[in-house]
């Protein structure tokens, strides 16, 4: 005799309304994110500007130090985006865990570097309006996450939120070069700040936009000592660090 399913409880159906329908990363449907593609952002910490174009300095100076904590391919693509424009506020836990991993493989640099000093550490500002949508800072959640970890490995690390930006045409779309200019003519300065900074962002690409963050804080008469992003993308991405934790 063939059996009747049982309708869901009035529970289920509400959490099926409330929680996201499927996971970001591929696709499966009443997981919140699936232990595959969690794993996607617990690989290798890596340096990854040898391979940022934007972030080379004309005059033959050192490049801005990059670390990443992932690839911005596979499930990463799906997972971040969803984060940042599909209201997954659930993966918020996920993003500041592999922002945390990577502050604590870039502490070993940053450390010595700093050398008692006071780290402040900038969210990539968004442009004016993208917070509303979002209904949060989620870069400055990133920030955050990074100072609380570099803290716990000794470096006197803090938020700092001395970067705005203008209303201007949307990056999306823009070669590296135009990606640069359109942000350095947003970017604008809050106060006068000075002394160490350490940018956090989500994805870095070409670098346009970090090497546009520490034109405008070197003007203001900062130095930065470089900057975290959770993802990269896979063409700028080069060997993990050794174990020893020193940069390849």
């Amino acid at each position: 005799m063939a059996t009747t399913a049982r309708p869901a409880s009035p529970f289920v159906e509400l959490a099926r309304l409330v929680l996201p329908a499927s996971c970001p990363g591929c696709g499966t449907p009443d997981v919140p994110l699936c232990p595959g593609c969690a794993r996607s952002l617990l690989g290798p910490v890596r340096r990854v500007e040898d391979g940022a174009p934007r972030l080379d300095h004309l005059d033959g100076t050192a490049v801005l130090p990059v670390w990443s904590a992932a690839a911005y391919s596979g499930p990463v693509r799906g997972i971040v985006p969803a984060w940042k424009d599909g209201r997954r506020a659930d993966l918020t836990p996920v993003l500041t865990s592999a922002m945390a991993r990577c502050a604590a493989v870039a502490s070993r640099d940053l450390a010595p570097a700093a050398d008692g000093r006071a780290v402040q550490v900038v969210p990539v500002p968004s442009r004016p309006g993208v917070r509303r949508r979002r209904g949060a800072d989620l870069v400055g959640l990133l920030a955050a996450a990074c100072a609380a970890e570099l803290r716990t490995r000794g470096v006197d690390a803090r938020v700092v939120v001395v970067l705005g930006r203008r209303r201007g045409r949307d990056q999306v779309g823009l070669g590296a070069r135009d990606r640069g200019l359109n942000l350095s003519r947003a970017l604008r300065l809050r106060g006068r700040p000075c002394g160490l900074f350490l940018l956090v962002d989500d994805v870095v690409t070409t670098g346009a936009t970090l090497a546009a963050c520490e034109e405008a804080l070197a003007g203001g008469g900062g130095l930065v000592l470089g900057a975290l992003v959770v993802a990269a993308t896979p063409r700028i991405t080069r060997a993990p660090l050794s174990t020893s934790g020193q940069a390849g």
